[in-house]
């Protein structure tokens, strides 16, 4: 679990792509401020992707990327000297100044406009599986690159959504620099999705055909009525 909030700006310093099984090695460089209480097997989020670390020194680390998450995922795209968003799983005493960010890219979105707005940026992203917008809306949580953003605006019928970075953002987050037609990983806000999932519990048959909770409310109250009558 993360909070979306990145702790560093590491660089790609090495890519290994391994021919057996399809996968890559990445070797993340200038990343002391977050090795300090690193330990075999933690997670760290690189660009919004939970990665496990498989080996670090005092400034670097390793993790391996399956196939899957190269597909998923913007990282199959990243080269040699490559920046990425980088930070730590949660802890105990971790403040929650962003959102409940898991790390599981659920799209990828291109950069359709990037606008100044005084000393701030906005930018406009389409995603490439369109489905996620339902669960993007004005002033909500989006997770882009591992940062946690305030969606600014929606458009469903077009389908895009824009957020605003402002200049302290820009230091902080590899989206700054990107231009037009660069892609970035998406994470939704999980909140929206266990919503949607209790929401269809009421409208729904259950998979041995019983009636949707909501219609099982409907006629105990209309028997209710009934009975009251006799």
């Amino acid at each position: 679990m993360f909070t979306g909030i990145v702790e560093a700006i590491g660089d790609v310093s090495e890519l290994n792509h391994q021919a057996e099984d399809g996968g890559t090695t990445l070797t993340i460089s200038n990343a002391s401020e977050i090795l300090a209480d690193c330990h075999l097997g933690d997670s760290i989020s690189i660009n919004g992707t939970c990665l496990t670390v498989t080996s670090f020194d005092k400034s670097s680390f390793k993790v391996g990327v399956a196939p899957e998450t190269l597909r998923r995922t913007n990282l199959g795209s990243l080269k040699q000297s490559s920046r990425v968003n980088l930070e730590r799983a949660v802890s105990a005493t971790t403040r929650m100044g962003g959102h409940f960010v898991q790390g599981h890219v659920d799209t990828v979105a291109t950069i359709l406009k990037k606008q100044p707005d005084g000393n701030a940026i906005t930018f406009r992203f389409q995603p490439r599986d369109k489905t996620v917008l339902r669960y993007v809306v004005e002033k909500g949580y989006v997770t882009l690159d591992g940062a946690s953003l305030t969606v600014t605006k929606v458009d469903d019928e077009e389908g895009w959504w824009e957020v605003m970075l402002i200049s302290y953002t820009q230091e902080k987050v590899v989206t700054a620099s990107k231009v037009s037609g660069d892609e970035v990983n998406v994470e939704v806000d999980q909140i929206g999705k266990y919503v949607e999932k209790a929401v269809e519990g009421y409208f729904s048959k259950g998979s041995s055909g019983e009636p949707a909770i909501l219609q099982k409310m409907v006629e105990r109250i209309v028997e209710g009525k009934l009975a009251q009558t006799k």
